[in-house]
């Protein structure tokens, strides 16, 4: 038998014909230009690697729809509208992806969100406390609460379904009973909280600047880590599949700025939904901390002989979950300008798993990222938008979110079955 400087492993050619060869993408492309895209495209569509297409196709669709049926959907008060309103059940999906990564769920979010809301509005209103003061509190309590609920699932071992539903109760009755008898709080419009929906960047270079630093910032990251690889002797994107990517990025991101200049400018919570993104993004995909939970995702029992704390993990990232749900209830607040009885219900807490859903993340574990919140809760909220404009009742606004959410989990159960017969899952 002979054997070469590639060859690690004896194959059996009958067992190997028709695989799916894995191609590195960026080999392809340096050899291939535009046909190694096309080749690696049509392998990642038989092996069902999907990504976000479907979600993007969605959206597009939906801004082509109700573009056609009213010309105000796509108007600069509108988008910045959307990107305003979505904020709120965006940073909420950012929790809940970390915990859909696990194969978890957690239904007490609505809640601990509510919570939140009324902390702040009962220390800062009602005792007088330093705002600021009121918001870290607040923050904090949904850290505790998620922690606690990650306990009672890591280190007793109850299903994190059942524990998160008895704190989507118990947490609903804390709300009410902070409130009171009044069960309504009004916050100070112009104060901090109730500043993360209403404030605006006026100054056009705000918007552009952002627009500018994303570009830049994405290009330099791009081109350092292809430096990074090609010292290494790793594959690495060619330079101008890097050029192509930013050029993409940068019409969407000026084209985004040109808009909400157009109006009132860029919206302060736009601005801090983006900066949390990109922070964990950062956490998932370059921290030893995010492989962790990629990898509890993917194998609890390997994780463990892997030398992972599946318990500290997974209280973690419970904790997680409930600080960016108490970080949603704060601009819920902000956006009505109360803490009320209403709060965190409603069809919150499925427009939020709908939304990480929707974006891209699996239902079964160990694949997502958090810029699925910001995809995902761009057409939930487009399509609540979009339906209003027509005047369409709030029954149908349900039926066709449900729809959508329907579609998603179906296509993710289809990819993951076509995952596995090509021996990718």
């Amino acid at each position: 038998m002979t054997t070469d400087k590639t060859s690690t492993a004896v194959v059996n050619p009958e067992a190997a014909k028709g695989a799916d060869t894995v191609v590195d993408p960026r080999l392809l492309v340096r050899e291939q230009g535009l046909a190694g895209y096309l080749t690696e495209f049509k392998r990642k569509m038989r092996g069902g690697d999907l990504g976000s297409i479907p979600v993007i196709i969605g959206l597009i669709i939906i801004c082509v729809v109700f573009q056609s049926l009213n010309s105000e959907f796509l108007s600069a008060k509108n988008v910045s509208d959307i990107a305003v309103t979505m904020v709120a059940t965006g940073m909420m999906a950012v929790g809940i992806i970390f915990v859909l990564l696990l194969g978890e769920i957690d239904l007490s979010v609505g809640s601990v969100s509510g919570v939140a809301g009324a902390v702040v509005a009962v220390l800062s209103v009602t005792h007088g406390m330093n705002e600021w003061l009121a918001i870290l509190v607040a923050i904090l309590s949904g850290a505790v609460m998620g922690a606690v609920h990650g306990f009672f699932f890591a280190r007793i071992g109850a299903p994190a379904f059942a524990v998160t539903l008895a704190g989507l109760l118990f947490w609903l009755g804390f709300m009410l009973q902070l409130l009171g008898d009044t069960g309504t709080i009004n916050l100070d419009s112009d104060g901090v909280v109730g500043s993360l929906t209403t404030y605006y960047f006026s100054d056009v270079a705000a918007a552009y600047g952002l627009a500018a630093v994303a570009v830049i910032g994405y290009f330099l990251s791009a081109f350092l880590d292809t430096r990074r690889r090609e010292a290494a002797g790793i594959p690495a994107r060619p330079l101008v599949d890097i050029v192509v990517r930013t050029v993409v990025l940068a019409v969407f991101a000026f084209g985004a700025a040109f808009m909400f200049n157009q109006y009132r400018g860029l919206p302060l919570a736009l601005v801090l939904f983006l900066i949390v993104l990109v922070g964990t993004d950062f956490v998932l995909r370059r921290t030893s901390y995010g492989r962790k939970i990629f990898a509890l995702g993917g194998s609890v029992e390997a994780s463990r002989r892997a030398g992972i704390n599946v318990t500290a993990i997974r209280v973690s990232v419970f904790s997680i979950a409930g600080t960016f749900a108490a970080i949603g209830g704060l601009f819920w607040a902000s956006k009505i300008a109360a803490a009320n009885q209403g709060s965190g219900a409603g069809d919150l807490l499925m427009n939020v798993i709908a939304a990480a859903v929707i974006g891209g993340t699996s239902l079964f574990g160990g694949r997502g990222r958090t810029w699925n919140a910001l995809l995902g809760v761009m057409v939930i909220v487009s399509i609540q938008y979009g339906l209003a404009l027509e005047g369409i009742a709030t029954p149908i606004n349900y039926m066709i979110t449900g729809a959508v959410l329907l579609v998603t989990v179906v296509i993710d159960s289809i990819t993951r079955k076509t995952q596995k017969t090509a021996g990718r899952a």
